[in-house]
């Protein structure tokens, strides 16, 4: 009786620790990043504006769907003085700070948000006469 009893209290006991650990986060899902599809169509980013924490790192994937367009964002939040330091870093700067952005085509751009802040950004590439208009906000929320 005493053999079942304890054998019984190890099944539950392990049964508990499967349990546990399947509830755990996982430690590599924590480092991977955000990913963030968006479109770039005539005078029009979608989504935007796009929230993110401060402190993560974020992976924008965005498709021109109807031309060439392009994507540029001043890495200081907007209001703060041009030789602060940067609350956005891009892991793979464009050449000109521009990103090109093909029809049909996906560019991914990696980004880590350190400082909480509003970042517009626009289209760098002229494609009509809304060209101006072409703009959107990533907005890095306190974590």
């Amino acid at each position: 009786m005493r053999k079942m009893l304890a054998v019984l209290v190890f099944a539950i006991v392990a049964v508990c620790l499967c349990v546990w650990l399947a509830l755990q986060p996982r430690a590599n899902a924590a480092q991977e990043p955000q990913t963030i599809e968006m479109t770039a169509k005539k005078y029009d980013f979608n989504p935007s504006p796009v929230h993110v924490k401060a402190g993560a790192t974020f992976v924008l994937k965005i498709t021109a769907t109807d031309r060439p367009h392009g994507f540029r964002i001043d890495p200081v939040p907007d209001g703060a003085a041009k030789d602060s330091a940067p609350g956005l870093v891009l892991t793979s700067p464009a050449p000109n700070d521009c990103y090109r952005l093909e029809k049909g085509q996906q560019v991914s751009i990696e980004i880590q948000a350190k400082t909480a802040g509003t970042y517009t950004f626009k289209c760098c590439v002229h494609c009509g006469l809304g060209h101006g208009g072409m703009k959107g906000q990533i907005i890095v929320d306190p974590s």
